[in-house]
């Protein structure tokens, strides 16, 4: 083993005292565990914008009380170099050792002179971002794995305006954290902390201003009919305290929660992937609908910024894709504010470079603004910040991005799955009404604008060697673009890594033009409205294609997009 691994082991041999990574250690340190061993220790847990995200265990290259210890020193070292008496705000989810985490983090920035709002029990993602707005805090941090497998653990950064930070941020924290020794951290005890008041619990009147701001965005005078139900499942994570208070504040009171989903738990006993995008996920949920028979299936992921629906349609229950659902509340918060008086064509919505191309359509035929981001929601924030400072906030309609994220209202700078739920439950309500479930309404949008649908392609190219055929292909794409894919012909290509101007279709369009960061997508328009989008992951060995297809009818767009799956495999393989 190279010699500066061994180094690293013996570090940890000599420094680690918890036992269940003493435990782990020993283990690895067997004859014939090598190559576990190599893994844990070969590299350090890379930081980015999205912070770390990696499996538990012991090592550099996991997730454990000394690597989040280390990471937190960086943290702390960005603050105050940049603000005179930082504060921050502390979260976390019901992740696997999320709360040791915590009393780490915490401990941490409490010793470097940190002032830390701690929330005392497991909450979403987006209460972070609204705790750090609310109590204008220097940054937050959480301690999130998302929606990963059970044993997955994270830690997200996020700036003084409650969204993720910049690359900028992340790149002078990540050179702070290589310069800290993880054995060398200084960190306070937790309760020594809260009793010289440099750690304090975050106060509950934070969640009830959280609800608040959400109730601002409920359509007014929404009133569910008496025998309106919904199933819910929080997948074991933070979803249910916020997700049921606030359907019952806005007066849905049959909410039935999957009980082996309700409490938290990081080993995500029922549910290996808890990801609402999948219907696997939704089993338990689709089975209680069986007996229940609601007008809404419901799901968010365990840190409550996802949002997946089943739809029960024709005896059956079908799941909308998260371009769906943006494209459904889209159309109907434009209904919403055309019936309330306000002008429509001030409005503007924002999605992903990524997401479906139907919301274009409907800028077109409403006459809002849509403006098209990188990937990553903390560029949506960025374009409500915008606004903000050009005293128009309430411009802003909504945003959405493909992986079943949305944001309607200001409160956050983060998707919200509790708005989200709100405002997909009054919805399917107004449609009830109308004799419609969600799945017809999407229908009719479709046999209006035309059905536009969506898929992806990933290609996996691990090891060294893979990094080298991803760079190869990019170039390759860049250098000597295809003239035609599946048969249609390329009308169009946009390099991003160029930093080009921010698409944007209708509205008023009274702001100058904007430029979008350089980023390594490389985007071909093609003929009859179809687009393929060529992206490699920022955390992942593999390189994704993003398939867009337009027909007059599903099986005719299904055709193209078949089409275009087969060639952009050919092109990634």
């Amino acid at each position: 083993m190279d010699a500066s691994i061994e180094a690293k082991v013996s570090a940890w041999q000599d420094n680690v005292t918890e036992s269940d990574l003493v435990i782990e250690l020993d283990d690895l340190c067997r004859e014939g565990n090598e190559e576990k061993l190599f893994d844990a220790f070969y590299r350090d847990l890379a930081f980015g914008t999205a912070g770390l995200r990696g499996t538990l265990g012991v090592g550099t290259n996991r997730m454990n009380v000394h690597v989040v210890a280390q990471a937190t020193q960086g943290v702390a070292d960005y603050l105050n170099a940049h603000y005179d008496n930082p504060t921050l705000a502390l979260a976390r989810d019901s992740r696997n050792k999320g709360e040791d985490f915590q009393r780490v983090a915490a401990g941490v920035l409490a010793a470097n002179g940190i002032h830390v709002y701690v929330y005392p029990r497991i909450e979403p993602v987006p209460t972070l971002s609204f705790a750090v707005r609310h109590l204008h805090t220097s940054a937050g941090i959480v301690l999130t794995a998302s929606h990963n497998p059970a044993p997955y653990n994270g830690y997200k950064v996020y700036n003084d305006n409650g969204g993720q930070i910049t690359d900028e941020a992340a790149a002078e924290i990540s050179a702070n954290i290589a310069k800290v020794d993880p054995f060398a951290v200084r960190v306070m005890d937790f309760d020594e902390g809260l009793e010289k008041g440099l750690i304090e619990w975050t106060p509950e009147e934070v969640l009830d201003a959280f609800i608040e701001s959400i109730k601002k965005v409920s359509v007014p005078g929404f009133k569910a009919s008496d025998d309106y139900s919904v199933v819910y499942t929080p997948l074991n994570g933070t979803g249910m305290e916020l997700v049921t208070r606030i359907l019952a504040e806005i007066g849905v009171e049959k909410v039935s929660v999957v009980p082996e989903q309700a409490e938290p738990d990081g080993n995500f006993p029922t549910c290996t992937y808890p990801n609402p995008e999948f219907r696997e996920a939704l089993d338990l949920a689709l089975k209680l609908a069986e007996e229940v028979k609601p007008n809404l299936v419901v799901a968010t992921d365990p840190d409550a910024d996802r949002m997946g629906t089943a739809i029960p349609h024709d005896g059956d229950y079908v799941l909308l894709s998260g371009n769906e659902m943006g494209v459904l509340l889209m159309d109907w918060l434009a209904t919403m504010a055309r019936d309330r008086g306000e002008d429509v064509a001030r409005k503007v919505a924002v999605s992903t470079i990524v997401s479906s191309s139907m919301p274009d359509a409907l800028a077109r035929d409403w006459g809002f603004e849509m403006r098209r981001v990188l990937t990553g929601f903390k560029y949506i924030g960025d374009q409500i910040d915008q606004l903000k400072d050009e005293g128009e906030e309430d411009r802003f309609l909504m945003g959405f991005e493909e992986s079943y994220g949305y944001l309607v209202g200001t409160h956050a700078r983060d998707k919200d799955a509790i708005v989200a739920t709100m405002l997909c439950v009054e919805m399917a309500s107004y449609y009830a009404e109308k004799g419609m479930d969600l799945y017809e309404a999407m229908d009719v949008l479709y046999q209006k604008y035309g059905y536009y649908l969506n898929g992806t392609v990933n290609a996996s190219f691990p090891g060294a060697a893979g990094a080298d055929k991803m760079a190869a292909i990019m170039t390759g794409l860049r250098e000597n673009p295809p003239a035609e894919i599946a048969g249609y012909k390329v009308t169009g290509m946009t390099d991003y890594a160029v930093g080009p101007e921010m698409p944007r279709v209708s509205g008023l369009q009274k702001e100058a033009a904007q430029v979008l960061p350089p980023a390594n997508v490389i985007e071909f328009r093609l003929e009859d409205d179809n687009k393929v989008i060529f992206r490699p992951s920022g955390t992942e060995p593999k390189v994704k294609a993003y398939l867009f297809s337009k027909g007059a009818t599903r099986e005719e767009s299904e055709a193209v997009r078949a089409k275009l799956e087969a060639a952009s495999k050919e092109i990634l393989s």
